[in-house]
């Protein structure tokens, strides 16, 4: 299967000063033979252009002008006198008019479209060539204040408000353990039986004896 082919590139049209001074030139050509060679505007345009309408317009004002001259050396004297010359003279002058006006229109549409396609093609680069990649420029030093932002889309929510993580709790020493009131109750009462004796022994010195 094969692709499509590759369209030829339009080549630069000649400046736009030569292109008028081959087109006066050529008109003067044609009026100062008196039309008998209005056919080489023509012909230049139809080499030009290469379009098959300019070919056939070429060859009609050759035959017109051949026949014009036929017509017109068909003359018995110096002078025009018989139908056939003023039909040579009128059919000379016709086609050089028309000539003239068609050259100057289609020369100058042709090149004005080959000046537009060539514009277009230029800033369109070749097919299968890499392009010049742009050059980094330097960025700033990252900071809080030039920090990137994503672009939102209407539909995303903001963003949250940076809120400070929670710190775990603090544990705290338990409480001291009091003693067990058994335990409170025995001290006491071995205080007790402790200051009945020495209350009996102060009061008895003599008791032991």
């Amino acid at each position: 299967m094969q692709g499509h082919g590759y369209a030829q590139p339009v080549k630069q049209p000649p400046h736009v000063g030569w292109l008028v001074f081959l087109r006066v030139l050529f008109v003067v050509i044609a009026f100062f033979s008196f039309g008998f060679f209005a056919w080489v505007m023509l012909l230049r345009l139809a080499v030009v252009t290469r379009r098959s309408l300019d070919w056939g317009l070429f060859v009609a004002v050759l035959a017109a002008d051949v026949l014009s001259i036929v017509l017109l050396g068909s003359e018995p004297g110096d002078d025009i006198h018989t139908p056939g010359g003023y039909l040579g003279l009128t059919l000379l002058l016709g086609a050089l008019v028309a000539a003239a006006a068609y050259y100057l229109a289609a020369d100058i549409r042709h090149f004005h479209r080959l000046d537009r396609a060539f514009r277009a093609q230029r800033p369109v680069a070749a097919y299968g060539y890499p392009q010049p990649q742009p050059q980094p420029q330097p960025q700033p030093p990252f900071t809080a204040a030039t920090a990137p932002r994503t672009p939102q889309s209407p539909h995303t929510p903001p963003p949250m408000p940076h809120t400070p993580l929670p710190r775990p709790p603090i544990p705290t020493p338990p409480p001291p353990q009091r003693p067990a009131p058994a335990r409170i109750e025995q001290v006491r009462a071995e205080l007790d039986e402790l200051s009945d004796y020495l209350r009996h022994h102060d009061g008895n010195p003599e008791g032991g004896r």
